[in-house]
């Protein structure tokens, strides 16, 4: 609901295609049948398309580099109709910009970012914090994170990294006094 995952997925399109951020774009598809695109240099783009599940990502992912037939309903573009495209709203959804910022740094603000973002979702969960406080404890982590980032860590900073963000993250919280409804 926060669309964190679109800006984990930025972060993870950057390193798996050596794409710059300034060049990869986020774009809310309301219908989840195109799951890539890929803008190719004469400006066409190559999709992946198909239903929304995740059996076939999970299954190209074991299987890779082969396909496998499926026993799976074929998608059926007449039938659905028409696909839909929007760019995301930025001030509804201020992950995205938190997840595009932590990429940019790098080093150790991705960890901090990604382990932020599953405590305040577990806090959320638990009713400690409300929806609209998820962005503030990932962003005020990340600033704090500031001072003791990175560039270059080792396997051990960033888990390091990644059990102070979640303790940080508890700290925000405490502070923000929510009171469940």
């Amino acid at each position: 609901a926060t669309m964190m995952n679109k800006g984990l997925e930025v972060i993870e399109a950057h390193y798996l295609f050596g794409t710059a951020y300034d060049d990869i774009d986020v774009v809310i598809h309301p219908q989840s049948i195109i799951h890539s695109l890929i803008e190719t240099q004469d400006t066409s783009m190559i999709g992946q398309l198909g239903w929304p599940d995740m059996r076939l990502p999970i299954l190209y992912s074991i299987s890779w580099p082969h396909r496998i037939p499926m026993n799976y309903k074929p998608l059926d573009l007449v039938a659905l109709g028409s696909l839909t495209f929007k760019a995301p709203d930025n001030k509804k959804y201020p992950c995205i910009q938190l997840a595009y910022a932590a990429g940019r740094a790098g080093g150790t603000m991705t960890a901090a970012l990604n382990a932020a973002n599953e405590r305040a979702n577990e806090i959320f969960r638990q009713e400690k914090i409300g929806y609209l406080d998820i962005a503030k404890v990932v962003e005020g982590t990340m600033e704090s994170h500031k001072k003791d980032w990175k560039e270059m860590p080792s396997l051990e900073d960033i888990i390091a990294v990644d059990a102070w963000a979640r303790v940080r993250v508890d700290e925000l919280a405490e502070k923000l006094n929510y009171v469940a409804a």
